[in-house]
């Protein structure tokens, strides 16, 4: 244990002694400016929150050390080490207090609690025992347990954070009584989440990626119909679709390569669906309650929730954002044709999705205690009980969050972005740009931990760049997609990102397993995305062939680089 936590100290002592060197301190108000004055050491808070999480397998002290070694930098004034220590803790304590005061992140935490209380009410009125005996019915094996988690994960399209809440906790009874490993759970569920929520033509993240697009080509004077542009670059978002078919091709072959291979294994041979020593991302208190033994299991007492969460959200995502509309053009198409899906996909992006989910959890928690009192199943003493049990299960999943959300604010603050920028944009052949975009996107989204800040950094400088290279409208769409893409690539990856730590709590997996296991695919998704996506297609060969093509690779490589798992 001491060699362990031995490295941990080297590599923050090293960390210490390399900043030393800047004479004066930061002014945190000034990326840029930041960026240019600590150059490269501008990068030691992700790599010291990323290298210690693999190291250490201790996710809250990495984060912990990573935000830290930020304030750190940001409060050096020369070689006065022990005043930057003290105001570095300082400034660590206010970046938390920063992050939760945020009325969006409030909003994601305050809904993890909820549904963490709609989960335990659900296990506790027998909801889950029943929803997994009636899977296990149609879900008789690995192969098809992990085909319902995927196509249940196509279904809640229109948000990542609902996706990756909702389908862990309803299929992960099915897939641990049927030997799937969690690290494999997790990854399905996560794969399935931002790369559809993604591309999907309602959904959370569409105002925001066609804002970005729309402010691009106004950059260059042109008008254009930002959200056709955006519905134009699906067939370009190669990562997005070849995850997607990795996902059914793990699953119709039945083969796995990497650290997934030996997860999967593992669950198969003995049983153990997480590595011993594992800490999931969930507590067992949560996962662990059963229904008393007098009670009637029933389908009903989970989907009558369940429902309630995702029909609350689906119309909280109309009404909010309706509401948040000011614009009198908007509001008349809306009102023409409430219905249509013009009217659903302006409300959706106007919206407040992390308001909007937690009020949604927590009225699906006021219908699942009403449910247990009406029926019986509880009196409102327990039904309340068992709601506080599921809250405080997520207590570890909100202290992650907020440390990932604080370490995103100091790598800001410190313009790590802008200096990766800097140096990885250099001129390039016209063909190469697409590639060179999505690689840039991922090394930023992996670095902090967000695809939408990705996208924010990226997208002002992709659209003149390519355009100025190619003016062909193709060639500036497929650029357009290459930065949304890469952006989701990377922050799929990164074991700092909000959705991947929200995805390893919905599987109740580990969460730097699931890291280890899905980064392997993801790269591997991500190069043929490149070999058979970007390349090609820089290169002026139709998505006709591409797209196919990148298909193709994708196929081959789970079946010749994968190994069954099933003998």
């Amino acid at each position: 244990m001491l060699r362990r936590y031995y490295w941990l100290v080297t590599i923050v002592a090293l960390a210490v002694l390399a900043l030393a060197f800047p004479a004066l301190a930061a002014d945190s108000s000034k990326g840029p400016e930041n960026a240019e004055l600590y150059g490269m050491l501008t990068l030691i808070p992700p790599l010291v929150a990323i290298v210690l999480a693999f190291i250490t397998k201790n996710v809250v002290l990495s984060l912990f050390l990573g935000v830290f070694s930020g304030c750190f930098m940001l409060d050096l004034k020369g070689f006065d080490i022990y005043s930057a220590f003290v105001d570095g803790f300082l400034r660590l304590s206010m970046e938390i207090l920063y992050s939760l005061a945020d009325s969006w992140n409030a909003g994601i935490v305050l809904q993890c609690l909820a549904i963490g209380g709609l989960i335990a009410l659900v296990s506790k009125m027998g909801g889950a025992k029943a929803i997994a005996d009636a899977l296990a019915k149609r879900a008789k094996s690995p192969r098809s347990s992990q085909f319902v988690t995927w196509l249940m994960g196509l279904f809640i399209f229109f948000d990542d954070y609902a996706n990756s809440l909702t389908v862990g906790p309803i299929m992960r009874p099915v897939t641990d009584r049927l030997r799937v490993s969690r690290e494999k759970l997790a990854f399905v569920i996560d794969a399935t989440a931002a790369p559809i929520a993604g591309i999907a033509l309602i959904s959370t993240w569409v105002a925001y990626e066609v804002g970005l697009i729309r402010d691009g080509y106004q950059a260059i004077g042109l008008e254009a119909n930002a959200y056709g542009v955006f519905v134009e670059t699906i067939p370009y978002r190669f990562y997005n679709i070849l995850i997607l078919f990795f996902i059914i091709c793990t699953i119709w072959f039945m083969r796995e390569f990497g650290p997934m291979w030996k997860a999967e294994k593992r669950a198969r041979t003995t049983g153990k669906v997480i590595e011993d020593g594992s800490k999931p991302m969930i507590s067992d208190e949560a996962t662990t309650l059963e229904p008393d033994t007098n009670v009637a299991l029933s389908v009903w007492n989970a989907i009558i929730p369940i429902g309630t969460l995702i029909v609350a959200a689906f119309l909280g995502f109309y009404f909010n954002g309706y509401n948040a509309i000011d614009d009198a053009e908007l509001l008349r198409q809306i009102n023409e044709s409430p219905l249509s899906f013009t009217a659903m996909r302006i409300c959706f992006g106007a919206s407040d999705a992390s308001v909007v989910l937690f009020q949604a959890a927590l009225i699906a928690g006021i219908v699942g205690m009403g449910m247990a009192v009406f029926k019986r199943i509880l009196p409102v003493k327990v039904a309340i009980e068992t709601w506080i049990t599921g809250v405080k299960s997520m207590n570890i999943t909100a202290v992650i969050l907020l440390l990932a959300w604080s370490l995103s604010g100091v790598i800001k603050e410190l313009g790590t972005a802008a200096y990766l920028v800097s140096v990885l944009s250099d001129a390039l052949p016209a063909f190469l740009l697409p590639s060179i975009i999505f690689i840039l996107g991922s090394i930023i989204s992996f670095a902090t931990g967000t695809s939408y800040g990705t996208m924010g950094i990226l997208m002002p400088l992709a659209i003149p760049l390519a355009f100025a290279l190619n003016p062909s409208p193709d060639y500036v769409i497929m650029n357009v997609g290459s930065v949304l893409t890469g952006a989701i690539f990377g922050d799929h990856c990164s074991p700092i990102s909000d959705t991947t730590i929200l995805s390893s709590m919905g599987s109740a997996c580990d969460h730097i397993d699931h890291v280890k296991t899905q980064i392997f695919y993801a790269i591997s998704v991500a190069v043929i995305s490149i070999l058979f996506g970007y390349l090609p297609a820089g290169l002026g060969m139709p998505l006709y062939f591409t797209l196919p093509l990148g298909l193709v690779a994708v196929a081959a490589c789970v079946r010749f680089v994968g190994k069954p798992v099933d003998a």
